[in-house]
């Protein structure tokens, strides 16, 4: 009898054991679930893709347009796409989702006809010429799962990536632009992405290789016009005339330079309204009038490129004290405009150059002494004569050497670009204009993108920075000031 009860006592303690084993277990499971379930939620896609096509030329390119041979520039341009979002709300202008997409189709099909390389094909490694073979560019359709007005509330710039056709941003995200068919680079991917209200976003993808900032945007409101001329049922196609400026079949067998993504970085946006930029500009003239080399005309860019720049190095310094290296800054302009015999505003390609303000001590980085810099170079290259002048000059930096020395100043240097004085916030599809136009994507770590601002009240900075210099830089008082 004590044998069966030790027994029983034994059997009871090993079912007590199993059963707080299982509500052990069910409770692990059941908490795993749950933080699963919130995780998914947090990390939850407010898009989803409902159809993907592609969208070639109305009527053929020409048979002597069929090679689009790339500029000097162009071959030693970063590998990468610049990435635009146009955000429309839904002001009941327009028809159905379905009638916009159905007129964008079209009015696409018939802009390509006239950008005839962005519906071609061009190599992945050292691309020398586009294939103008009318392949088309690709269209995605996105629909929403919330209202633009809460979107544009609550969002933080790396969530406008989604919008864009399979990731592709700066860092050229996973890589889809790719015709599987021929191995090459579809140069221009587009996305439509639908809101539950109404509202639309419409986000394009451009290879560089192929063109810059000033060439998306001429394509964007082109693109827009032909849609406004189609949706009025006109039987002849818009006149739009971009200029393809053609050149030697030159190959440079060079990659271009990379574009390097760091996790360490973190892109955020700063408003800066004209009233604040005129007190900025009011400071400037009396600090460079007090140091006996007045500056009395400095414009919008060049004072906000200053102040975004003296903070960033001091916000560096402050998180790296002791280590001292030189910098200073890449300034990005277009130089259709800065030559003797001007190009057209409507020059399709990369026509830029890259100003070096090398500038690294506390001296240096006054307003007289930076913004100085910055005019001195500028009329330096309204002496050049015109674009053959311009490029003859790349061509004398054609050896790797060079390129590799060019590369590290870069490397070390705060990069800035101005796309102000753009018709962006014209570019109207017939829904009426954008309430926001903005790039996607993370930055260039150490880089500024400025743009102007919703209805024309300043210019809208976007800042990439590393994760520590940002905290610094969004509390700092100096900056604020002008925000």
């Amino acid at each position: 009898m004590k044998e069966y009860i030790a027994n029983y006592g034994y059997i009871r303690y090993e079912q007590t054991r199993e059963l707080i084993s299982s509500i052990k277990t069910s409770y692990i499971l059941t908490k795993m679930m749950m933080i699963s379930r919130l995780v998914r939620l947090s990390k939850r896609q407010l898009h989803t893709i409902v159809s993907r096509e592609i969208i070639k030329p109305s009527s053929p390119t020409p048979s002597h347009l069929k090679t689009h041979n790339l500029s000097w520039l162009d071959q030693i341009t970063i590998n990468t796409f610049m990435p635009m979002v146009v955000f429309y709300p839904n002001n009941g202008i327009y028809g159905s989702s379905h009638g916009k997409i159905l007129d964008l189709k079209n009015s696409l099909s018939q802009t390509l006809t006239k950008y005839y390389p962005f519906a071609g094909r061009h190599a992945d490694i050292a691309p020398s010429h586009v294939d103008c073979n009318d392949d088309g560019a690709e269209l995605l359709e996105a629909s929403v799962s919330i209202t633009l007005s809460d979107f544009l509330q609550k969002s933080q710039h790396e969530d406008l990536d989604q919008f864009f056709p399979n990731d592709l941003t700066w860092n050229k995200g996973n890589r889809k632009g790719y015709d599987i068919q021929s191995d090459g680079v579809i140069p221009l991917a587009i996305q439509v992405n639908h809101f539950e209200c109404g509202g639309m976003v419409v986000a394009v993808s451009l290879s560089h290789k192929i063109a810059d900032g000033s060439s998306l945007a001429h394509f964007f409101n082109d693109w827009a016009k032909v849609t406004r001329f189609c949706s009025r049922e006109q039987k002849q196609e818009f006149p739009i005339d971009p200029r393809f400026i053609p050149f030697q079949n030159i190959n440079m067998n060079f990659d271009g330079i990379s574009f390097e993504v760091s996790n360490d970085c973190i892109t955020r946006s700063f408003m800066f309204p004209n009233s604040k930029i005129n007190d900025l500009k009011n400071k400037v003239k009396t600090m460079t009038a007090e140091s006996g080399q007045p500056i009395t005309n400095p414009t919008r860019v060049e004072v906000l490129n200053w102040l975004l720049y003296k903070c960033s190095v001091a916000a560096a310094t402050k998180n790296n004290p002791g280590s001292c290296r030189p910098t200073g800054v890449g300034h990005l302009i277009n130089k259709r405009n800065k030559m003797m015999e001007p190009l057209p505003e409507n020059a399709i390609g990369n026509m830029y150059f890259i100003m070096e303000i090398l500038k690294s001590t506390e001296s240096e980085m006054k307003p007289e002494s930076f913004i100085g810099e910055l005019k001195k170079q500028k009329m330096q290259f309204h002496r050049l004569r015109n674009i053959e002048n311009a490029f003859g000059l790349l061509s004398k930096m054609s050896s790797e050497t060079t390129f590799e020395e060019q590369k590290r100043k870069i490397d070390g240097a705060y990069i800035c670009t101005s796309l102000c004085g753009y018709p962006a916030y014209e570019i109207d599809f017939g829904w009426g204009k954008p309430v926001k136009v903005t790039v996607g994507g993370n930055l260039r770590k150490n880089s500024f993108i400025l743009m102007d601002a919703p209805n024309g009240d300043g210019i809208e900075a976007l800042v990439c920075l590393g994760k520590q210099d940002m905290a610094i830089i969004q509390t700092d008082p100096e900056l604020l000031e002008f925000c």
